[in-house]
C-alpha cells in the first residue's frame, strides 16, 4: 500500500489539467525539431555557404532580438484579446511553416530570412503559452506546472540533439566539417515533430477565461522602480558581452572538434543544465539571488577566459559542459530576482521589459563578437580568442558591480530581499 505522502504526490500529478500536458508535449516536440537544426545552423553557414563570423553574428543577433521584443508585444496582445491558445498556436505554426525553407536555402540571405521567421514564431508564442499555463493551474500547483513544462522542454532539446547526432554519424561519420546533404536530411526529419507540435496544441489545449481587468500593461520604466532599473543596467552590461552561443560552436570546430563531437558536447551540456537548475533555484531561496547570480557570472568569466585561451578540442568540450553551470546558477535566478524587486501588479511588465532590453542587446553583442573575431572589410579582426576574452572581461565587471550594489525592494514587492553579502 502506498504511503499518504506518495498518494498526495500522485494526486497532484493526476490533477494537473489537460492544458499543461498539451503545452508540455507541444514544447517537447517543437524543441526536438528546433534543436536538431539550430545547433548545426552556424556550421552550415560557415562550412557549406562560407559565411564569415561577422555576418553570422548579424544573423543570430537580429533573429534573437526580434524574438525577445515580440515576447513583450505578444503577452500584451493576449491580455487585450483575453485569450492565449490561438496566439500560441499561431506562433508555433509560423515556426513550423518556415522551417522547410531551410532545406532549399542556398545563400546566407535565405538562411537569415528563415531564421528570422522561426524566431518571430517563438516571440509570438512564448508569453501567451506561459500565460496559458499560469491561467490553467491553481497558485499552489504553479511551481509544479512550470517545472514539468521545463522538464519536457529540456528533454525535447536533448532528444533533438541525439537524433541529429545519429544522422551525422550515419551520413558522414566523424567528419570535422558539416556536409550539405547531412544538413538537409536533418531539416527534413525536423519537420515531423514541428507539425505534430502545432497539432498537439491546437487539438489538446483550450482557452481559459482570463480573470481581472483587460487593460494593457504600461510601458513606463519609471513605474518599475529604481532597484529594477539598476539591476537592468548591470545585467545589460553583462549581456553586451553575452554573444550568441553559435560562436561557441564555431570556436569548438575551429579548435578541431568534429560535428559529432560538437553534438555530444551539446547533449551533455543540456543534461548538466537540467540537473543544476532546480537545486540552484532552491539554493537561491536560502542564500539570496544576488550571491548566486554573482557566482554564475564569475563562472561565466572563467569559462569564457578558458574559451579564449583553449588550445585543443578537448579543452572546448570540457569548458562547454562546465558552461552549463552558469546557466543553472544565474539564468533562472535572474528572473526570480525580478519578482523580489518589483510589486506584483507590474511583474508582467517587468518580465516583458527584461526580455525586450536583453533582446535588443543580443544584436550588438553578436555583431561585436563577429567583428572582434574576423573584422570587416580590410580589417581582419583580433582573431578567434578576442570575442571570448571581451565577454569574460564584461562578465567580471558586471559581477563586481553586482557585488557592491545593495538592492532594496519596491513597496509591495516580495518581503524578502537580498541579504548583505
Amino acid at each position: 500500500m502506498k504511503s499518504s505522502k506518495e498518494n498526495k504526490k500522485g494526486i497532484h500529478l493526476r490533477s494537473l489539467p489537460r492544458n499543461l500536458w498539451a503545452v508540455s508535449l507541444t514544447s517537447f516536440l517543437m524543441d526536438i525539431s528546433s534543436e536538431m537544426v539550430i545547433n548545426i545552423l552556424p556550421l552550415f553557414l560557415a562550412n557549406v555557404l562560407g559565411v564569415k563570423t561577422n555576418l553570422i553574428g548579424v544573423i543570430e543577433g537580429l533573429a534573437e532580438s526580434t524574438s525577445s521584443l515580440l515576447k513583450l508585444f505578444s503577452g500584451w496582445f493576449s491580455d487585450r484579446l483575453r485569450a492565449r491558445k490561438w496566439l500560441a498556436v499561431a506562433g508555433y505554426g509560423i515556426s513550423a511553416l518556415v522551417k522547410p525553407f531551410f532545406y532549399f536555402a542556398n545563400s546566407w540571405g535565405v538562411v537569415a530570412a528563415v531564421r528570422w521567421g522561426d524566431r518571430v514564431g517563438k516571440g509570438i508564442r512564448t508569453a501567451p503559452r506561459d500565460a496559458l499555463v499560469a491561467d490553467s493551474v491553481p497558485e499552489e500547483q504553479r511551481g509544479l506546472a512550470f517545472g514539468l513544462h521545463r522538464a519536457a522542454d529540456t528533454a525535447g532539446a536533448m532528444l533533438g540533439l541525439l537524433i541529429a547526432l545519429l544522422v551525422i554519424w550515419v551520413v558522414q561519420s566523424n567528419s570535422t566539417l558539416l556536409r550539405e546533404n547531412t544538413f538537409r536530411t536533418i531539416v527534413l526529419i525536423s519537420l515531423i515533430p514541428a507539425v505534430l507540435a502545432v497539432i498537439t496544441l491546437a487539438v489538446g489545449a483550450k482557452d481559459v477565461a482570463v480573470k481581472g481587468a483587460s487593460a494593457p500593461p504600461r510601458f513606463a520604466l519609471k513605474a518599475l522602480g529604481r532597484p529594477f532599473l539598476v539591476f537592468m543596467l548591470i545585467v545589460g552590461l553583462f549581456d553586451l558581452g553575452n554573444s550568441s552561443d553559435a560562436f561557441l560552436v564555431l570556436r569548438a570546430q575551429e579548435r578541431g572538434l568534429s560535428v559529432t563531437g560538437i553534438l555530444v558536447m551539446l547533449v551533455v551540456f543540456n543534461l548538466v543544465y537540467a540537473l543544476v537548475s532546480t537545486p540552484a533555484g532552491a539554493l537561491s531561496d536560502r542564500i539570496g539571488r544576488r550571491k548566486l547570480i554573482i557566482a554564475g557570472w564569475l563562472v561565466y568569466a572563467a569559462i569564457y577566459l578558458g574559451f579564449g585561451l583553449a588550445r585543443s578540442a578537448w579543452h572546448i568540450g570540457v569548458l562547454y559542459v562546465l558552461y552549463a553551470l552558469y546557466y543553472g546558477l544565474a539564468y533562472g535566478t535572474s528572473k526570480a530576482m525580478i519578482a523580489d524587486l518589483v510589486p506584483e501588479a507590474v511583474r508582467g511588465t517587468a518580465y516583458g521589459t527584461y526580455n525586450a532590453i536583453l533582446g535588443v542587446l543580443d544584436f550588438p553583442a553578436s555583431v561585436i563578437a563577429g567583428l572582434l573575431w574576423q573584422g570587416v572589410g580590410g580589417w581582419q579582426g583580433f582573431g578567434a580568442s578576442a570575442p571570448f576574452l571581451f565577454s569574460a572581461g564584461l562578465a567580471l565587471l558586471a559581477a563586481l558591480l553586482m557585488a557592491v550594489w545593495m538592492p532594496g525592494a519596491m513597496p509591495g514587492a516580495a518581503p524578502r530581499v537580498e541579504e548583505k553579502a
